[in-house]
């Protein structure tokens, strides 16, 4: 007898149910059904078939191996399950296995076909793309099988196109996989392949068709999938990884969206890309969706995005970017010391997932925190090299067009844009080691150096406008980068970073431009209005933390009743204002206060005083669920989650009022 769910099975109708349970794509119960209450994997051929079937589909790849590899021990008159094993071992990263098992069915013509893909498919994996062209070759020859003439021509300009592809050469691929849509007829895995190549060769517009068409053919045929329902905020249960999942490509396309629109920077429509695709447990996700939802969702959940991305490094295979995306992300948030032990324990993986350039600047980044200088020199070769780059695309880009070579002139443009996407963040990081010692006249200097190259790049006009802001001094100067910038989404204005805003208000104001520092107030008020209306639940902040800024501005310059009044206006409403930024702004102006008060450097009127106390009563009320501090994801040590509130360090604020002033509780 066997049990399922708590029900006893006879055994005549066991295998019934176990194909009922595959037929409905229920593999994981299939597969406890089949192993037993004891994990003891049946010796029979049918129970070891379905078994290495149902691991198969469950993308346990190993494990369906180990059960193929028992049957053609079994069985070695059935040699398709040698094809099998091979196949396993191959999903599962195991080239080497995988290769030898498959020289055991070389000289069997059913499979020849069959084994000259596999490795095909094995040398491509491997990187090995002479041997991938010289087995395709084989195929090619006649040597391939007894399928159709068509079939043989639309796989033969498939499997090209991915030999061009993994090359670099994305248009010609383009062309490939174009053909074998023609040849073939419309089909989602060919259309991903070609939306692939156009998403690599930075043609976005026809990949996004491309994605539309392929979600619209899933929609409209397979609507128990559940497209869109995640993000809905229906409750949809999993779809699991069914093989009409696999055959729609919807999960593969919806990635694909996901990575497009990140690149363009829509960080909301890249993340409603991938809540849209078909509902899956976490358990269930590819890695490919894991490193997407790790890395789209960072900036919302940086420790569990850590953890998914440090569980994909220890799996066999894992999408090649996540190696260098963990080291980037360790040095982002300042784990300096985790991205160089990453390093050290995975040399193995530099070599393979790492460009010169990517090890180089990771090298120089992690150094800055023990030896500046020689960082700032490894920084400046680095400099150095795309510098010199970045002005020969540019001699490129004016011969071409002075030659009127429209083509050659935008393969430059494109070339200049991507060797300057790197530029940036090593002069930024230049920047940032005499920004830390607070040399800010030797940053602007650096950035100076890199103007003819950088000039109409955000982050460049951005950081340049910061350094001359800090200076303060400079104000006019900085006016003249953050207005652009403005300008820029001034019809979407809450798109813009609410410091650059505060920025610009105080630049105004300390310049006597009072007029436009109120008309950029107004304007974000009213757009804060407008989406209040639309979505009267959600929080903006950015006129709060313009107001906060120019507060502090008032309490730096020692006018505390003008600024402190100021600072308790911004957070009002509270149940909308009241943040964590916004808190920290407005702690740092209570502080600063409070260290003069007890030095007698200033006096406030008793009302000052009492608005200050009915203020921080007030955040009491509304900070009880609001962190005080977001702390570091991967801290071991935690600070205690009745501490780490906006309620109780405005108790704290309150308290040494009191005892300040010598009023009574």
């Amino acid at each position: 007898m066997a049990e399922l769910g708590g029900t006893q099975i006879p055994d005549g109708e066991f295998t019934a149910v176990v194909y009922r349970l595959i037929r409905d794509s229920r593999y994981a119960e299939a597969v406890q059904l089949l192993s037993g209450e004891t994990q003891r994997i049946p010796k029979s051929r049918a129970g070891l078939s379905l078994l290495g079937y149902c691991y198969y589909r469950l993308e346990e790849f190993t494990m369906a191996a180990e059960c193929y590899e028992q049957l053609s021990q079994l069985h070695p008159e059935l040699e398709q399950y040698r094809l099998y094993q091979a196949q396993a071992l191959y999903k599962a990263g195991l080239y080497p296995k995988a290769t030898r098992v498959s020289f055991l069915l070389v000289d069997n013509p059913t499979y020849h076909s069959q084994v000259r893909r596999l490795q095909a498919a094995i040398k491509y994996s491997e990187g090995d793309l002479p041997g991938t062209r010289s087995l395709l070759e084989q195929l090619m020859s006649g040597e391939g099988g007894e399928e159709s003439e068509a079939e043989n021509e639309s796989d033969a300009q498939v499997n090209l196109g991915c030999v061009l592809y993994k090359e670099g050469q994305y248009e010609a691929a383009c062309s490939k996989f174009f053909a074998a849509l023609q040849i073939s007829g419309y089909r989602p895995d060919l259309s991903y392949n070609l939306a692939v190549a156009y998403y690599s060769s930075r043609q976005y517009a026809p990949a996004l068709k491309l994605v539309a068409d392929i979600v619209e053919h899933g929609i409209r045929q397979h609507p128990e999938l559940g497209v869109g329902m995640t993000t809905e905020g229906i409750d949809f249960r999993s779809v699991g990884n069914t093989l009409v999942l696999h055959q729609t490509a919807l999960v593969e396309a919806f990635n694909l969206k996901a990575a497009i629109e990140y690149q363009l920077r829509n960080y909301e429509a890249a993340q409603e890309a991938l809540t849209d695709m078909p509902p899956r447990a976490e358990e269930e996700l590819d890695p490919v969706t894991l490193h997407n939802q790790a890395l789209m969702n960072m900036a919302a959940r940086p420790t569990e995005g850590f953890e998914k991305l440090q569980f994909l490094l220890q799996q066999n295979p894992f999408p090649p970017e996540t190696f260098g995306n963990l080291l980037l992300l360790y040095c982002k948030y300042e784990y300096f010391y985790l991205a160089a032990d990453v390093l050290a324990e995975n040399a193995h993986l530099t070599y393979k997932f790492l460009t010169p350039y990517l090890y180089d600047f990771l090298d120089a980044v992690i150094t800055c925190q023990t030896a500046p200088e020689e960082a700032f020199i490894k920084l400046d070769g680095l400099a150095g090299m795309l510098t010199e780059q970045l002005r020969k695309l540019t001699v490129q880009v004016q011969e071409a067009r002075h030659n009127r070579d429209d083509e050659a002139a935008k393969k430059a443009v494109d070339e200049y844009d991507e060797i300057l996407e790197k530029y940036i963040p090593v002069l930024m990081a230049q920047g940032k080691i005499y920004w830390n010692l607070e040399n800010y006249s030797m940053v602007e200097k650096i950035f100076h150096k890199s103007a003819d190259l950088c000039n109409n790049h955000d982050v460049w006009k951005l950081n340049v406008a910061h350094v001359l802001f800090v200076q303060e001094n400079k104000y006019k100067e900085a006016i003249g980068f953050y207005e652009p910038i403005v300008r820029k989404h001034y019809d979407n204005i809450l798109s813009v970073s609410a410091i650059v805003l505060a920025n610009l208000c105080v630049s105004y104001i300390m310049t006597s431009q009072n007029d436009e520092a109120e008309e950029l107030m107004r304007k974000i008020e009213k757009e804060e209005e407008r989406l209040s209306y639309d979505d009267p639940d959600k929080k903006t902040y950015h006129l709060c933390i313009v107001n906060l800024v120019i507060g502090t501005l008032y309490c730096a310059k020692g006018n505390y009743d003008f600024g402190i009044s100021r600072v308790i206006k911004s957070l009002e409403p509270y149940n909308k204002k009241l943040g964590t930024d916004t808190w920290y702004y407005a702690k740092r102006c209570f502080l600063s206060l409070l260290e003069n008060m007890s030095k007698q450097t200033v006096m406030l009127p008793d009302s000052v005083i009492q608005e200050c106390i009915q203020f921080l009563e007030h955040c009491e009320v509304y900070g009880w669920k609001i962190p005080a501090i977001i702390e570091q994801p991967l801290e071991e040590e935690r600070m205690h989650i009745g501490k780490n509130t906006v309620t109780y360090e405005s108790r704290q604020l309150k308290a040494l009022i009191y005892q300040v002033t010598g009023w009574n509780l």
